[in-house]
């Protein structure tokens, strides 16, 4: 299970933020071309999609948009979901999307129940092993499963990012290793393809940093908001210093047909 977040972190990744982790619009869709052109048979029905960890909603809007589906989407934090809700309702896709409150490792979902599952950046809160194993079992045969994972992007990280990050992300590991995962769990890789730094800087890091910077004019905060705001400053400063030797992969991978 997550451990509970303190409620100051849910005022700095506040849900009307544009995004809650790194991502942009064009690789959401690569992924999802690379998805639909190896099941050509997902145009001819109504896809049932489970996208984990969907925060506010804005990978899940563009599945909504682009396939025929019902879209199943998770989160362990309610006012993501109302925003979710919101921004559907919006973008007229409402009718496609329900939601469920849960912990993605206590999900109590059907075995082989999903056409296609989605996580983009919440995979590793599992650890990147044991959420492949546990989104598998929920995957029809043939089924497809597309998730970012932060990974190294250098054999030899700089010392002080590895030092940052392994505290957070203490199994995180680089592609090569990623791939094997995959294959040792039984999935045949469609795609995968390293996220652009655009999509830390300017469509994750951008908004954020005018969050904080609302934050620190708004009040003299105690010890523990202080510290949660200087750690996600440091945070964005390292991307900025190391970007290259880190980042997130995109993985899209198949569930075999039973033999």
């Amino acid at each position: 299970m997550t451990s509970k977040l303190p409620d100051f972190f849910y005022q700095i990744f506040d849900p009307a933020l544009p995004r809650l982790g790194p991502g942009d619009t064009a690789s959401t869709m690569r992924a999802l071309r690379s998805f639909t052109e190896h099941s050509p048979s997902s145009a001819d029905r109504e896809l049932r999609v489970l996208d984990v960890g969907c925060g506010n909603g804005t990978p899940t809007l563009l599945l909504a948009r682009h396939l025929n589906a019902s879209i199943l989407a998770v989160d362990n934090h309610q006012p993501y979901l109302d925003e979710l809700l919101r921004r559907a309702q919006t973008a007229h896709v409402s009718d496609r999307i329900s939601v469920l409150l849960a912990d993605m490792a206590d999900l109590q979902l059907e075995d082989e129940t999903f056409d296609l599952i989605w996580s983009e950046g919440a995979l590793s809160i599992m650890g990147f092993r044991e959420g492949l194993q546990v989104m598998r079992s929920l995957l029809k045969p043939n089924g497809a499963l597309a998730v970012t994972e932060i990974v190294w992007l250098t054999p030899e990280p700089p010392p002080e990012a590895h030092g940052f990050l392994t505290a957070q992300c203490p199994l995180m590991t680089g592609v090569p290793s990623n791939l094997k995962m995959i294959a040792d769990c039984g999935f045949d890789i469609l795609d995968h393809f390293t996220l652009p730094d655009s999509s830390w800087l300017f469509e994750y890091f951008a908004p954020l940093e005018m969050k904080l910077r609302e934050l620190r004019a708004a009040g003299d905060y105690g010890a523990e908001e202080t510290a949660i705001i200087n750690s996600v400053e440091a945070e964005i400063a390292l991307f900025r210093k190391y970007q290259g030797s880190y980042g997130y992969e995109f993985f899209v991978m198949k569930n075999p047909p039973n033999s």
